[in-house]
C-alpha cells in the first residue's frame, strides 16, 4: 500500500466514523466533541449564574446540574413556592447553602422591573457571571386561526422579555468586560414545523437578534450561546396557546413518547456553557437529521418538508390534542 491510499484510508474511516456518531447522538457534532475533549462543566465552579423559567422542565434540571458543578444560583420563575422547594432540595443535596441560592420571583412581561431585578440580583452575589435565559411558552395553532393577540402574546414572552432582560444585564457585562448571555432557543427556532407558527416566529427573532448580539459584544468578551433543544420531556404543552388566548393547550406528555430527558438536555446545555458555544443543536432523530439538512441543503430540505409535512397538517386541522396523543 502506498502513502496515497494509507493517507486515504484514514481520512474514509474518519469520515465513516464521524456519520456513525452523528446517526447515534443526540446533539450536534461540535457539541459531542466539546463533551469528549472539551472543558470540564467543573470549570463553571463558583460562577453566579442566574436561570429564568427554572421552576420546571429544562430550567429545573439546569439547576440541580449547575448547583452539582458548584455554581452560585438565580432562580427565576412567577411560581415562588415551586422555586423554594427546588432550593431546598438542592441544599439537602449538599451542593449548595442558604446564601448560593437567590430566588428571585419575576413576571417576565414586566419589563420594566426588568433593571431593579438586575439591582437585586447585584445586591447579592455583586456580580452576574451568566445569564441563561430560559423561561418560554409553546403555542399550537394553524397559522389561519391564530389570532395577532396570540401572536403577540407569544412573541412577548420569548423573544421580548429575554431581549429586555439581557438588555438590562448588558451594562454590568460591559463595565466588568465579562459575561455569557445564553438563550434556550428551539429546533423550531431552525426549522418552522405546521402549527407551530408563532413559536416558530418568535424563536426565530431571538436567534438573528442573538448572532447580532454576540458580534457587538466580541470586543467586550461578553460571549453568546444559543440552544435548540428538540422534543423534551417537560410541561411545555400543559401551559402551550392555542389559537384562544384564554385557553391552554393541557396536554400531559406522555412517558412512552420519543423524547429525550430534561436532566440529559440540562447536562447538554451546562457543556456548552463551559465550552463557550456559539450556538448547539441538542435532540435526538429525526429532528437532528433535520436541522442537518435544512442549515446544509435548505431549498431541498423545504420542498421534502412540503410534501410530507401535509400529514402533520391533517392531524393538526383535526385537533391539537389528538396530535399529540398518536404522535
Amino acid at each position: 500500500m502506498d502513502w496515497f491510499s494509507g493517507i486515504l484510508i484514514f481520512f474514509v474511516t474518519c469520515l465513516v466514523v464521524q456519520f456513525v456518531r452523528l446517526f447515534l447522538s443526540d446533539s450536534d457534532l461540535q457539541l459531542q466533541w466539546a463533551e469528549i475533549f472539551g472543558n470540564s462543566t467543573g470549570t463553571l465552579k463558583g460562577k453566579v449564574v442566574w436561570i429564568t423559567g427554572a421552576s420546571s422542565g429544562i430550567g429545573e434540571s439546569l439547576a440541580y446540574r449547575l448547583a452539582a458543578d458548584g455554581c452560585r444560583l438565580v432562580l427565576s420563575a412567577r411560581r415562588e413556592g415551586r422555586l423554594q422547594q427546588i432550593k431546598q432540595t438542592i441544599i439537602d443535596g449538599g451542593y449548595s447553602t442558604q446564601e448560593d441560592i437567590l430566588i428571585v420571583p419575576i413576571d417576565l412581561l414586566q419589563f420594566s422591573s426588568h433593571p431593579s431585578t438586575v439591582q437585586r440580583v447585584l445586591q447579592h452575589f455583586e456580580k452576574i457571571d451568566i445569564l441563561v435565559n430560559n423561561a418560554g411558552r409553546s403555542q399550537r395553532s394553524l397559522i389561519e386561526k391564530c389570532p395577532m393577540e396570540v401572536d403577540r402574546e407569544v412573541l412577548e414572552i420569548n423573544t421580548l422579555s429575554p431581549l429586555s432582560l439581557t438588555k438590562a444585564v448588558l451594562p454590568h457585562f460591559i463595565e466588568r468586560k465579562a459575561g455569557h448571555v445564553v438563550y434556550t432557543s428551539s429546533v423550531a427556532g431552525k426549522i418552522g414545523s405546521p402549527g407551530l407558527g408563532s413559536y416558530a416566529c418568535s424563536k426565530h427573532a431571538m436567534q438573528g437578534w442573538l448572532d447580532s448580539l454576540r458580534i457587538e459584544m466580541y470586543t467586550h468578551n461578553i460571549h453568546v450561546t444559543s440552544v435548540c433543544p428538540g422534543p423534551v420531556f417537560s410541561e411545555a404543552l400543559v401551559h402551550a396557546f392555542t389559537d384562544s388566548a384564554d385557553q391552554s393547550l393541557g396536554v400531559i406528555m406522555d412517558p412512552s413518547e420519543r423524547r429525550m430527558t430534561s436532566e440529559r438536555c440540562a447536562s447538554l446545555i451546562a457543556v456548552a456553557i463551559a465550552n463557550r458555544l456559539d450556538e448547539v443543536w441538542v435532540s435526538p432523530h429525526p429532528e437532528l437529521l433535520y436541522l442537518y439538512l435544512f442549515q446544509y441543503f435548505p431549498s431541498i430540505a423545504k420542498r421534502i418538508a412540503n410534501i410530507f409535512g401535509q400529514d402533520r397538517v391533517s392531524k393538526v386541522r383535526r385537533g391539537i390534542k389528538s396530535l399529540h396523543k398518536t404522535s
